[in-house]
């Protein structure tokens, strides 16, 4: 997917649309988010670990994190930059 049709989807669906610059092997220990996460990876990658394994993301590829997810970031030796939504969904 490109970067327009996925900011178009990402506002279409009631989700932020923001650029994420992370710097090299950056990690990010195991927490969760209040809001829900769309992410588009531009450059570099990123691999998240849930309780169900771990998955590494590609330019082109689409990740996800639902809110309340426990999960870990790690950012490989090119960092990353992605196209991020955040949407929090309703109480």
């Amino acid at each position: 997917m490109d970067a327009k049709e996925f900011e178009a989807a990402l506002l279409r669906d009631g989700f932020s649309a923001d650029i994420r610059v992370v710097e090299p092997n950056t990690s990010n220990p195991e927490h969760s988010h209040p809001y829900d996460v769309r992410g588009l990876v531009l450059e570099g990658d990123i691999t998240l670990t849930t309780v169900e394994g771990s998955r590494t993301y590609r330019p082109g590829e689409v990740f996800t994190m639902e809110a309340g997810r426990p999960h870990a970031e790690l950012f490989g030796p090119q960092g990353a930059r992605n196209l991020v939504g955040r949407f929090t969904p309703p109480a």
